[in-house]
Order: C-alpha cells, then structure tokens, then sequence
C-alpha cells in the first residue's frame, strides 16, 4: 500500500507541475493587456514554482542528480587552447569546403548528363 501512495504522489505532483506551467502560459496570452514587464515576472514566478514542484517527483530528484553530476563532470574537461581551436576550426572549414565542391560537381556532372540522356 506504500509503494501505491508514493506513486499516487508522484502522479499528483506531475500532474500540479505541469498545470502550473500550462496556467503560466495561458496567464501570458490571458492578460495580453498588460505591460510585458508584468507578465514576463509572472511566467517566471509560475513557471519556476511548476519547475520546482515537479523537481519534487522521483524522476525530477534523479534529473537534478544527474545535472548536478554534469557539472562536476564539466569541471574536469580538458578545454583546448586558442591556437588548437582556431586550427581545429580551420581544418573543419577546409574539410567543408573541400566536400562542398566536391558534392557541386557530382551535381553538375548528373544535371549535365541527364541533360544529355533525356535531351
């Protein structure tokens, strides 16, 4: 009967998280009157409470574990210098270049010997 509860919560905080992002949304079309300012707070305020309700459910504990991790994850990376970037870029430039002539002359050799063929 636990195990039937906690997922019955589950579904009840979903269900209110995503209501409270819908009402956000509805409330900015709703009140179209209104200065931007006004509604632009009220999404954020709505939506964040939506965000942090279904941040609550079992699958939002894991979602914000997994991000938290993520971060940490990131401070390890090894990013690459300035001259290794702009090296890395050029030779992706090159190599699109290069695929991008390529590819026009098939297509011009094909257009031109359908020409030929169809007349």
């Amino acid at each position: 009967m636990e195990i039937k509860n906690i997922n019955m919560q589950n579904y009840i905080r979903w269900f209110v998280g995503i209501a409270l992002i819908g009402i956000a949304v509805y409330g900015n079309s709703a009140f179209v009157e209104e200065p931007l300012l006004y509604r632009v707070i009220g999404v954020i305020i709505v939506s964040g409470l939506g965000l942090f309700v279904a941040a609550t459910t079992l699958e939002g504990r894991e979602t914000l574990k997994i991000v938290l991790e993520s971060r940490t994850e990131i401070r390890r990376v090894v990013w690459p210098t300035r001259v290794e970037l702009i090296q890395t870029t050029l030779i992706v430039l090159v190599a699109i270049t290069i695929a991008a002539l390529v590819l026009w002359g098939l297509d011009s050799l094909f257009g031109w010997a359908t020409a030929q063929i169809l007349g």
